[in-house]
């Protein structure tokens, strides 16, 4: 038998390797955003703009700082804090309990909460507010008995008919608020507490509604600061608030539109400070969810102070 002679290349002895140099220097080069350049010129110019046209215009801003803390003013700052107040604490009340007529199995109860929330969502506010302030021409006065009896138009005093006007119309939008809240809670955890012995009523105190305020809070927060400003429609029914008092020392003063920017300001302190407390109580109810909470405003300057020191290239 033939020996078969295998071809192939002739072996050679191994050479030894270089050590290597290791890998070469990464030079990082930021990349160039020219838009965001020319965008930002753009703004800035056209609030210079803006700020110079108020500056050349005829208003006598010296008239604001005049009556900033005026009595009337800090008053009617008050009465607008009270107002939102009381309005939200109808509004919330009335929201849970028209969500949970909403989410009933009885077709009564479900109907006449779709029908109140189809009213006073698709009404407007301003015409609620002249409605309840001249019902009087439907009932002439209102009798409870022996616990009060007198005409309307002394029982429907400008308080209650902004309680009414406003809270009335702020639980429509809460019951909707309220059951987008409820229902993204998954159903297994009311299934979970009720196999455990768990009545419904506790379930919904317990597990439902603790989960389902990380959805509540951020739109409830959003229609506090939309309360506080719709509360300036109530100088409609002759309630004196902030924007009434502003209007009342315009025409006293002659300067109208000063007072209007001065309620303005005020307007702006007090939505700023419900931002901020909106902030932190999404925070706390975000516990649950987020691996990691949101930084706060001291972190986020902390950290832009501190990206500021840093080179902007690296080596990699």
């Amino acid at each position: 038998m033939t020996d078969i002679e295998k071809t192939g290349p002739a072996d050679k002895s191994p050479v030894p390797s270089t050590p290597s140099a290791g890998p070469e220097a990464i030079k990082a080069i930021p990349v160039r955003h020219y838009g965001r350049y020319v965008s930002a010129v753009i703004a800035i110019a056209a609030l210079v703009a803006i700020v110079y046209a108020f500056s050349q215009g005829k208003i006598n801003w010296g008239a604001i700082p005049d009556y900033f803390f005026d009595d009337r003013i800090i008053k009617g700052v008050g009465q607008t804090l009270l107002l939102t107040a009381l309005s939200m604490v109808i509004g919330i009340v009335g929201g849970i309990l028209l969500a949970v007529m909403r989410l009933s199995r009885n077709p009564v109860t479900s109907s006449i909460a779709w029908f109140y929330i189809w009213f006073f969502r698709g009404t407007p506010v301003l015409v609620q507010l002249f409605v309840w302030f001249n019902l009087g021409l439907v009932f002439e006065y209102i009798n409870l008995g022996p616990i009060y009896k007198d005409y309307w138009s002394s029982f429907m005093t400008p308080l209650l008919t902004a309680l009414l006007g406003l809270g009335l119309n702020e639980a429509a939008y809460m019951a909707e608020i309220c059951r987008a809240g409820l229902l993204s809670v998954d159903e297994g955890q009311t299934e979970a507490s009720h196999a455990l012995g768990m009545s419904h009523g506790k379930t919904l105190r317990r597990i439902v509604i603790p989960q389902a305020m990380r959805v509540i809070v951020p739109p409830t927060g959003n229609e506090v600061i939309n309360m506080l400003k719709t509360t300036s429609l109530v100088s409609a029914v002759q309630f004196t608030e902030l924007f009434r008092y502003a209007q009342d020392i315009g025409s006293s003063s002659g300067a109208p539109v000063e007072m209007y920017f001065l309620a303005a300001a005020w307007y702006l302190i007090m939505t700023s400070v419900l931002t901020v407390g909106q902030f932190y109580l999404e925070r706390y109810y975000a516990r649950g969810s987020s691996r990691s909470l949101p930084p706060t405003p001291m972190q986020k300057i902390r950290a832009n102070l501190l990206s500021l020191g840093r080179p902007s290239g690296g080596m990699a």
